[in-house]
């Protein structure tokens, strides 16, 4: 049995070979002029884009080489605005310079003899206003920090900050231990760690002791009164913190506390004249006050000392005069007694220096010894009868 002659459009099954179909052509044709479309578009977008950098780029470099900008770069940077800018970051360095050079031992000591630390000169010049412009800095710079701390969730960033730089460089590691055989965050890994010289933090660790000194030290000449002015003003500001702690936040207790000691030392300076001729009156006052209260002290106390002396003396010369009306009458039969006796020689006494015993009982009724010796058988006689 043969096979049927293959029909016209048709292909034997056991030839080694395919012929496409005009389907599956035409479907290729269609995929190829799809992609030099996309291929046609991106570049259209390149070109597009590049135009459009192009664009900017002369239109900045027009707007930038154009007379007004030349004049107005010009006048920023050489015109008066420049210069005053200019003298202003000069005048803030050196007072910069100044505040850090400050930082010196003074030479007055404390009352106990003992040498106060640096920090005392340069919270002296600080606060004194000697430095204007480092003062202003430093007090805007706290009053934000107060206002980050209450408004900012700054320890929440701080961890997010942290978890995600741990986290990026630890997935580049493992991308490019499986990508490329390596990581990545390891070959940025410096050859020498980096580590705190030993001078450097052997300074910090002065200054940080210095510091804690300053708070100490002054601590100790507020309480023992070394300047009563402060220790007053240190009461004051301890007795309205503790009322007002009840009613104000810490950070609120934080910003008036700050604000009054920056603020202080500037209000007084300038009305320094005003305020020390108040400051006079009144300690005119008191001292006049205190004058008249030690000497109205005085006067009372020399009034009631004569009057107690003279209580005393009158107290004394009636207790020596009832003292000598009490000796008295005892001290008359005592007047012949022998002021001294030779020795073996005694005072010669007789029956009638002595009361005669009672030789009966008692008298019934009879509660004197004078009635019942009268009474007895001696019938009141000196010498009983024989």
């Amino acid at each position: 049995m043969t096979d049927a002659p293959p029909q016209l459009g048709q292909i034997p099954q056991s030839s080694g070979f395919s012929v496409p179909t005009l389907s599956s052509t035409m479907d290729s044709n269609t995929s190829n002029g799809n992609l030099q479309n996309a291929k046609d578009n991106i570049y259209n977008s390149q070109a597009t884009v590049l135009t459009c950098i192009t664009d900017a780029q002369s239109a900045a470099n027009t707007v930038q080489n154009h007379p007004a900008t030349q004049s107005v770069k010009d006048t920023l940077s050489d015109g008066p605005v420049a210069d005053m800018a200019k003298d202003q970051h000069a005048k803030t360095t050196s007072e910069f310079s100044n505040l850090v050079n400050s930082r010196t031992a003074p030479e007055k000591a404390a009352a106990t003899g003992q040498p106060l630390t640096h920090y005392h000169s340069f919270f002296y010049n600080l606060l004194s206003w000697e430095n204007p412009r480092a003062t202003t800095l430093s007090f805007i710079s706290i009053i934000l920090f107060i206002f980050a701390a209450r408004y900012l969730p700054a320890l929440r960033w701080s961890f997010k900050a942290l978890y995600m730089v741990l986290g990026v460089t630890a997935a580049a590691e493992v991308a490019g231990k499986l990508v490329l055989s390596q990581g990545l965050t390891s070959s940025f890994r410096p050859k020498k760690y980096y580590t705190i010289p030993r001078e450097t933090l052997e300074a910090c660790l002065e200054d940080v002791e210095q510091l804690i000194n300053f708070f100490v030290i002054e601590f100790q000449r507020v309480l023992f009164a070394e300047n009563v002015t402060h220790t007053i003003a240190a009461f004051t500001a301890a007795f309205l913190s503790y009322w007002l702690i009840k009613i104000l936040p810490l950070w609120g207790l934080t910003l008036i506390g700050v604000s009054c000691v920056y603020l202080g030392p500037l209000i007084y300076m300038t009305n320094k004249e005003l305020i020390d001729e108040h400051l006079k009156n009144a300690s005119d006052a008191v001292n006049n006050q205190t004058n008249q209260v030690r000497d109205l002290a005085g006067h009372h106390t020399a009034r009631a000392s004569e009057t107690v002396k003279a209580y005393a003396g009158d107290y004394t010369s009636k207790a020596q005069e009832y003292i000598g009306n009490t000796r008295g009458p005892s001290s008359k039969p005592m007047a012949n007694a022998p002021v001294k006796s030779e020795p073996g020689s005694g005072p010669n006494y007789s029956s009638s220096d002595f009361p005669h015993a009672p030789k009966q009982e008692p008298t019934a009724g009879v509660t004197s010894h004078q009635e019942q010796y009268e009474k007895s058988q001696f019938g009141g006689q000196a010498v009983p009868a024989s």
